[in-house]
């Protein structure tokens, strides 16, 4: 079986040492080109240990390839794609450059002004479980934001099924990786260990991104408080959302919306309706997404908890989850792993 040749712009991250570790199982792929700018002509293994089974040289440009993962930081990775796009090549992009479709929301959330807007509205927002039709068809797919994977999938369903009011709030607790490998005061060791953080309070750049796929789901304009924490813990994000219920949806029967969640998700292949509250822990290395719907019956209050691995499910897995959408293979591929435990 002729194998796909794919490349990874930036394996030096988080999340393209992550890409780098699933593709080079994927059964359909080989994993050809792999560039970091600061790690040029090192080897693989000698920069990362953990993938010393990988004989391959970093280098400084990417080589012939028929689909690229970019995982350069945002603005940069626009730069090194829209030239792609232009020859033809499949791009999945793990960074935020093409997750908004409205332009002028760059300089407010990024710092900088969209160098291509129209390829914006040809990219295609990268969640599987809302966009798999049009993931099938695109060039050009924008891996969504950690926080948005697991926030929009706990709300997606009561969202679509008009459940709530517009009113909700998103709570979410993330791993120290989410940060990336920069070195930074607040991810150094003395001061994440034994801590628990709020940070960008007055919003997160990932709330437009929240904001606008929420709104794609049905005719609905939410106004949503988006509140991160950073916690001592290497993986992971837990998000525990919370909206008013409409009155006569569904009452006290908490049973129902359960029902509705596993319906709604019924044959995803990475979204699990559980029956209890999940933990960060049972996702740990995997692309599954745990999702615990409930009603807060003294209050009328859906809440509704997910877990993900922000580096699988919140990057490096569902960019390969795209990828094997966009390339005809099943989409289970590469990422039939269990979680790890403990």
């Amino acid at each position: 079986m002729e194998k796909f040749k794919v490349g990874i712009i930036n394996v030096t991250g988080y999340a393209g040492v992550e890409l780098a570790r699933l593709l080079h199982r994927h059964p359909r792929v080989e994993l050809s080109s792999i560039t970091g700018r600061s790690a040029a002509g090192q080897k693989l293994a000698d920069v990362f240990p953990h993938l010393a089974e990988i004989d391959m040289t970093i280098s400084a440009e990417l080589g012939e390839v028929d689909l690229a993962f970019s995982a350069m930081p945002h603005k940069s990775s626009a730069e090194v794609i829209i030239p792609l796009v232009e020859r033809g090549i499949k791009v999945v992009d793990v960074s935020a450059d093409f997750r908004l479709k409205d332009a002028g929301e760059y300089p407010k959330w990024y710092d900088f002004t969209h160098p291509a807007p129209k390829l914006l509205r040809k990219a295609v927002y990268g969640l599987p479980e809302i966009h798999r039709v049009e993931i099938a068809k695109a060039n050009l797919v924008a891996n969504p934001g950690c926080y948005p994977t697991g926030a929009l999938l706990a709300l997606a369903p009561a969202v679509k099924e008009g459940l709530i009011h517009s009113d909700i709030i998103i709570d979410s607790k993330s791993g120290v990786s989410g940060a990336g490998r920069t070195l930074s005061l607040s991810t150094h060791y003395t001061e994440a260990v034994d801590n628990v953080r709020a940070y960008s309070v007055q919003g997160h750049r990932h709330l437009p991104e929240i904001v606008q796929e929420l709104k794609a789901l049905t005719k609905f304009s939410p106004s949503v408080t988006f509140l991160p924490h950073l916690v001592p813990m290497s993986r992971g994000i837990l998000s525990s959302c919370y909206a008013t219920l409409k009155e006569g949806k569904l009452g006290k029967k908490e049973g129902k919306l359960t029902d509705l969640y596993r319906d709604y998700y019924k044959g995803e292949p990475f979204v699990r309706v559980v029956d209890k509250p999940p933990e960060t822990k049972q996702t740990w290395g995997s692309n599954l997404c745990l999702v615990y719907p409930m009603v807060d019956v003294r209050n009328s209050r859906l809440i509704v908890i997910s877990c993900i691995d922000n580096l699988v499910k919140g990057a490096a897995g569902q960019a390969i989850q795209n990828m094997n959408i966009m390339l005809g293979f099943s989409e289970t591929d590469g990422l039939e792993a269990l979680p790890v435990y403990p």
